[in-house]
């Protein structure tokens, strides 16, 4: 063989291995490629995006022909080294060109190219995407027939090869490690409110709301001055109206309704008080907390009534109540409380009333007190303790200990709660 022959068969060569990176890159590219980013820049009108789309909707055919390149490459070039080195060297160097062949295979047209598509798969996949799809159509009948054995054996394994039952779609707790990880993407406080909102499926109206004991309300068997009273030292828009006893509630009383009645005192009556106030709301206290954000909006209302599966009466769940576990506390005053309820008294041990959330103390504190059973820290002293003490005493529940400091016949007062170091 002549000196210009053997030229053109280091040139082939050459062209061949730049060949087989491109495959090895693509094929790497393609499939490390953030199938949500390329959907939004898809929906943008991105071309490159769309085109790419279009490949990965059918992944046994991308991979079908970018192996069919690759590996016809692979070929031919094995079969120029193979003539190269029986030129040059005679039978021995075959085996040589082998050997050299495959190092260099491995280490410019597989190891490097796949690399570099791994960390930058946009890059490489969307410029790749303009050979790739034409070379498709030109050998879709052996892409075809090469897929159609392999999908045959990929069944019985009782798999898709299409894709088409590949599911895209993030689990809850997925999302939240998104989020999380977005980093300086999203800002702090919106992150904040994503988590939140994927915490609602978490928690229920028994949660949040005010308890039954806590509620401020007009009792109908009270003498209209009472009422006159409480409607105008109320803090509340909406008020619930009852008869003799909470678990009576007969409607709600929204205050803009009845504000212009109070410069008239007698035209107050209980018969107007009726007449002003809207039929009450009921919720289970099961409810979990996105379903009733939904109610709230399908029903029309900012205010419900919270009974257990008895049908009595727990609590009063508003509107705000809701948002405020999205957005953060709206008044000054639910945050002054909450820093009431929680002080810090050194590094480690923090007062806490009994009366305080248990999840409001997670929050603050970044603990991990269960909140599947008692809501208050006095319902977790008291169920640990199955009974209320007549004196002072602690405890240790999982990686908390309790010091109860102050109680009285009937409830826990306050408690000084410490997190042990597990490594204790």
């Amino acid at each position: 063989m002549d000196e210009l022959p053997l030229q053109l068969l280091f040139i082939a060569l050459v062209v061949l291995l730049f060949l087989s990176a491109f495959f090895s890159s693509s094929e790497t590219g393609m499939l490390a490629l953030n199938r949500y980013r390329l959907r939004h820049k898809a929906n943008n009108g991105n071309k490159s995006a769309k085109r790419v789309s279009n490949l990965l909707s059918r992944p046994d055919r991308l991979i079908g022909v970018i192996l069919i390149g690759n590996n016809l490459v692979n070929v031919i070039a094995a079969m120029i080294v193979s003539e190269i080195s029986k030129e040059l060297y005679g039978s021995l160097g075959m085996v040589i060109g082998s050997f050299l062949l495959t190092l260099t295979l491995l280490v410019f047209a597989e190891v490097t190219p796949k690399t570099i598509a791994a960390i930058h798969p946009e890059r490489i996949a969307f410029p790749a995407s303009f050979i790739l799809s034409p070379l498709l159509k030109v050998l879709y009948p052996v892409v075809v027939a090469v897929n159609f054995m392999s999908n045959a054996l990929v069944r019985i394994f009782g798999m898709d090869p299409t894709g088409k039952a590949r599911a895209d779609h993030l689990h809850p707790e997925e999302l939240r490690t998104v989020v999380n990880e977005a980093g300086d993407l999203i800002p702090d406080q919106h992150q904040g409110m994503l988590l939140n909102v994927l915490d609602l499926e978490k928690a229920t109206v028994e949660d949040i709301m005010v308890p039954r004991n806590e509620v401020a309300g007009i009792d109908l068997e009270h003498g209209i001055e009472a009422i006159l009273d409480v409607i105008r030292n109320s803090e509340f828009t909406r008020l619930p109206v009852y008869e003799g006893d909470v678990n009576s509630v007969v409607g709600v009383l929204h205050l803009r309704n009845i504000a212009r009645y109070l410069n008239h005192d007698k035209a107050i009556t209980h018969d107007v008080i009726r007449q002003t106030m809207r039929e009450p709301y009921f919720v289970p206290e099961s409810t979990p907390l996105h379903t009733q954000l939904l109610n709230f909006k399908l029903e029309k209302r900012r205010f419900a009534i919270v009974v257990d599966e008895y049908g009595e009466v727990q609590g009063i769940v508003s509107l705000v109540d809701l948002l405020e576990e999205i957005v953060g506390e709206f008044s000054t005053e639910t945050a002054q409380q909450i820093e009431q309820d929680i002080i810090q008294l050194d590094s480690d041990w923090y007062r806490l009333e009994a009366s305080a959330s248990v999840r409001d103390v997670n929050r603050c504190l970044s603990w991990h007190l269960s909140t599947e059973g008692p809501k208050t820290i006095n319902g977790v002293i008291v169920e640990y303790l199955e009974s209320i003490p007549e004196a002072v005493c602690s405890f240790q529940l999982g990686q908390y200990r309790f010091e109860i400091t102050a109680l009285s016949e009937t409830r826990i007062e306050a408690a000084n709660v410490m997190r042990v170091n597990e490594l204790v």
